[in-house]
């Protein structure tokens, strides 16, 4: 039995323990939510995590530098081009290697595509936990596969590229295909985002479900450690592409997506914003790509100087920290990821509360969880 808090609802003489998950399909991987009830009411909410866990960062201090890349798709197994920039990042910047611009661009590129298809599936999945059926998740499923499609032709996989490399990018990115990528972008992709939008905000069962449920002011989100679109939704503007530019970003003309409402209706249109505009500077990197090299050579036995580098890169779902720590040798001395999911998932506890437990699908949607890359 777990000992919550009493520091539920008022005026409740008895409460019950309902486990959710982590069998639950709504808890979008292995997730275990142990609460506490008072009647429909949500008194206390404790996330249970651990069933998936991998030990990632533990294997990755024991393969090569390189041979980690393929471990970092396994982290937030949706977002992978993000898990292998900030990877590569940090081992870069400890090792002092200098990639050259057109693969500083190729690699934009394919994590803003990647946000596309992260915001999708986040986009499938809410809608379908809340009552519209399959409809929306169809159509997200649609233009994600297209997306796919381009993955598959730049990196030979759908899921797991294993694309980035130290220095550089694996393989370069065709002017056919990319003449492909920018009419879908620019000409399907829009129509698409219309439909989306109409069975989001134009649905009354969604709007009646998500309208005024978890409303969260910033000054509360920033000391429970949430960041990325559930913050921006109320009124932060922090974006680490444009505070602390890498890649391309710092070329690229990008607005923040950001609402002042601060609830569960406006964290869906921070991500369908999102959306739309991660397809504007796809197009802006196809127009501004350089020619060159795509990748700088590096030693086979790459051996960084000792130290430690912690690099911060903005995932789909918030703040994605990588830190590697080099004692000089072919594999690193500590490998530690700070997952934006899970420090967003650990402020459920205070944002359930008081809720009822219809809504918890709604607020749990909003935060966006990848269980991969919280249990690691």
């Amino acid at each position: 039995m777990v000992n919550f808090a009493r520091d539920g609802v008022q005026g409740a003489t008895e409460t019950m323990l309902l486990n959710i998950g982590p069998q639950h399909p709504s808890t979008h991987g292995v997730l275990h939510i142990m609460t506490e009830v008072a009647g429909e009411t949500i008194v206390n909410a404790k996330p249970v995590i651990g069933y998936l866990h991998r030990g990632i960062e533990k294997l990755a201090e024991h393969r090569t530098w390189q041979q980690d890349i393929v471990l970092t798709d396994r982290l937030d197994y949706v977002a992978q081009f993000s898990n292998e920039w900030a990877y590569c990042r940090a081992v870069e910047k400890l090792a002092g290697v200098i990639v050259p611009e057109r693969a500083e661009y190729l690699r934009t590129l394919m994590a803003e595509l990647n946000r596309i298809t992260s915001h999708l599936i986040w986009y499938a999945g809410v809608t379908m936990d809340i009552g519209t059926l399959g409809t929306p998740f169809i159509y997200a499923w649609v233009a994600r596969e297209k997306i796919f499609d381009f993955f598959e032709n730049v990196t030979g996989a759908r899921m797991m590229p294993n694309w980035m490399r130290i220095g550089g990018v694996r393989t370069d990115i065709d002017a056919a295909l990319l003449s492909d990528m920018r009419a879908f972008l620019e000409t399907d992709f829009p129509k698409e985002c219309d439909v989306y939008e109409a069975l989001l905000t134009g649905n009354e069962i969604v709007v009646s479900r998500m309208k005024g449920v978890g409303v969260f002011s910033v000054e509360q989100l920033v000391e429970w450690g949430v960041t990325g679109p559930a913050l921006r939704a109320s009124g932060s503007t922090i974006d680490l592409r444009r505070d602390a530019p890498y890649g391309a970003y710092a070329k690229l003309d990008f607005e923040v997506c950001t609402d002042e409402v601060g609830d569960s209706l406006a964290r869906a249109r921070v991500r369908l914003r999102e959306i739309r505009e991660s397809a504007k500077m796809c197009i802006q990197i196809i127009d501004l790509l350089p020619e060159g090299d795509i990748q700088t050579k590096t030693p086979r036995a790459l051996k960084p100087p000792e130290g430690d580098v912690c690099v911060r890169t903005e995932s789909p779902r918030g703040e994605l920290g990588i830190l590697v720590a080099s004692d000089g040798t072919t594999k690193p001395l500590r490998f530690r990821v700070r997952s934006p999911i899970f420090y967003n998932l650990s402020a459920m506890p205070h944002m359930l509360p008081g809720h009822l437990l219809a809504d918890m699908l709604v607020i749990f949607g909003g935060i966006d969880t990848s269980m991969g890359e919280i249990d690691r």
